[in-house]
């Protein structure tokens, strides 16, 4: 029974260290226009020129959009197969809306961009009432979590 209790705490802290592996450094949402993505180079070769930047949208055809720029510290190995899950709700509805950004996340510091863009942003002037960004593995676990303050009612 010993060395089963021993190897089940041993798997719990490997987990738990995992998940300290990522964090959020900063989540900043904006509304971006589509010219704020171009670059001289585009005028050249006519292809979208990212940096080293990580653009993920709703809509990949539409570059005008509320985005969410996210850098992301990962002192683990690589992650393939994460994806970021967007929590929103927006001034239309209260019930939150939910996007799916499938990513592969590097190691070491990395930024994305998660972009609502055409039919699921309604335009510059629209600012989101509350949301929760998770980054969740493979598997479904959520490794990092960050949202707005108005997201959860504050405790009392």
């Amino acid at each position: 029974m010993r060395p089963l209790l021993t190897v089940l705490l041993f798997a719990a802290v490997l987990v738990s260290a995992r998940a300290a592996d990522i964090a959020f450094v900063r989540v900043w949402p904006a509304w971006r226009t589509e010219e704020s993505f171009r670059r001289i180079s585009e005028y050249f070769d006519g292809k979208e020129n990212t940096g080293s930047q990580i653009v993920l949208r709703t809509h990949a055809d539409t570059r005008a959009g509320y985005y969410f720029l996210i850098r992301v510290s990962n002192t683990g190995a690589a992650l393939s197969g994460a994806k970021f899950v967007l929590h929103l709700i927006a001034p239309d509805s209260a019930e939150p809306k939910l996007f799916s950004f499938p990513a592969d996340v590097p190691a070491g510091a990395a930024v994305f961009q998660l972009g609502l863009t055409g039919a699921d942003w309604p335009g510059p002037k629209v600012h989101p009432v509350a949301w929760k960004l998770e980054l969740t593995a493979d598997d479904g676990r959520v490794l990092v979590t960050q949202k707005s303050f108005l997201w959860e009612i504050p405790a009392k």
